[in-house]
């Protein structure tokens, strides 16, 4: 089976856009991404759409209206923050199975500010785990806390990941903060879970990032395979059991799972990795995921922040973007906008914060919700 191939991807910039619609923002996004490929919408065969918070109102559907209906199937994809990442793979799984030459995915969000509303309970929720958890800062700071109890994390090195993290944002003019935070403005910052400040947390924004996929026969035959981006593997994982998950979803297992599952469809290892963009929804988050995702071993990512190795310039880039403590973090756009930043890399396209010599890249991103279950989405994207 032939590997699905990126040629065209773009995104909007990350900001708050109160006087566009959901379906205006997600179609300026595919319009770029197609006019990125150098197609239409008339090439496309089906189109993927994911967003999260109006999941129920057919945004795929409305985004066509705005860009050119067909009659093409469209299939609305929603899994918290792997949203754009689900319908993404679902892109790809129809490429590269021969059920259509050209796929679109879109990824687009609206939010309010402030918490994210958490639906209501479900049936037999268990309070043990998980009393003062139903926030995601709550849940990400006692997964930080729960790492520091254990392999002496400290807080300084949390703060590290948003100082690193805002600092590369500088030079990407798509994302939302772009100024330097150094170490005292964040750890000083206001206090929104511990070890969290409110400069290590992300912000909620209005997004849309799209991506074109097509089959390598299609890419041959009109000329696309010169800026293409081949998927190595599109990998993903819902809940995996573990007693933490009777009453908190484990981010950590899914991840683990899942990264492994990747690697082992695209039969690389971890030092074959040029780049990773990865779910830094927190600055907690980012440090635990550089040893979900196998970057360093378990209890090393304070070591690994402290050496400078996940900056611009190191062993193993990590969110050169910003990530989302920059960039900010619309649920149903940032799995496409992640896999944006690594096609710019692996094109030579990212200008001054170009991974000199990129040839493979790691998108990762995982989401869930209190005793519901967890979404995790790792692409190997590859210089094609």
């Amino acid at each position: 089976m032939s590997k699905g191939l990126i040629v065209g991807i773009d995104m909007i910039p990350f900001r708050r856009y109160p006087d566009r619609t959901v379906e205006q923002l997600g179609g300026e996004a595919a319009l770029l991404a197609l006019a990125d490929a150098g197609l239409s919408i008339r090439d496309v065969q089906a189109l993927y759409c994911g967003c999260s918070l109006q999941a129920n109102s057919m945004v795929g559907q409305r985004i066509l209206r705005q860009i050119g209906e067909h009659g093409m199937p469209v299939l609305n994809v929603t899994n918290g923050c792997a949203t754009g990442a689900s319908a993404f793979r679902e892109a790809v799984l129809a490429v590269e199975s021969g059920r259509h030459d050209v796929a679109l995915a879109v990824g687009v969000e609206q939010m309010a500010r402030g918490l994210i509303e958490m639906p209501g309970r479900p049936t037999g929720f268990r309070e043990e785990g998980a009393i003062g958890t139903i926030t995601t800062p709550s849940m990400f700071a006692q997964a930080g806390l729960v790492h520091s109890a254990q392999y002496g994390t400290t807080f300084e090195q949390f703060a590290k990941v948003a100082v690193k993290n805002h600092h590369h944002a500088i030079l990407n003019d798509k994302a939302y903060v772009r100024r330097e935070t150094p170490l005292e403005e964040v750890m000083a910052s206001d206090m929104i879970a511990y070890p969290n400040t409110k400069l290590m947390c992300s912000i909620n924004i209005d997004g849309a990032a799209a991506a074109v996929v097509c089959s390598e026969a299609y890419a041959r035959k009109h000329g696309l395979m010169g800026r293409a981006v081949r998927v190595r593997t599109a990998a993903s994982l819902s809940s995996v059991y573990t007693d933490i998950e009777d009453g908190l979803t484990d981010f950590s297992e899914v991840t683990r799972a899942t990264a492994k599952l990747a690697y082992e469809s695209a039969g690389i290892d971890v030092k074959d990795i040029d780049l990773v963009e990865l779910h830094d929804c927190f600055a907690t988050a980012e440090l635990l995921h550089y040893e979900n995702l196998a970057l360093c071993g378990l209890g090393e990512a304070g070591a690994l922040i402290d050496s400078g190795e996940t900056a611009h310039g190191g062993r193993i880039p990590v969110n050169v973007s910003g990530g989302l403590l920059s960039k900010g973090h619309p649920l149903g756009a940032t799995g496409i906008a992640n896999l944006y930043e690594l096609c710019l890399h692996l094109r030579d396209e990212a200008g001054a914060r170009q991974v000199e010599g990129a040839r493979i890249g790691l998108a990762h991103i995982v989401g869930g919700i209190i005793d519901y279950g967890s979404a995790c989405a790792v692409h190997v994207l590859e210089r094609a």
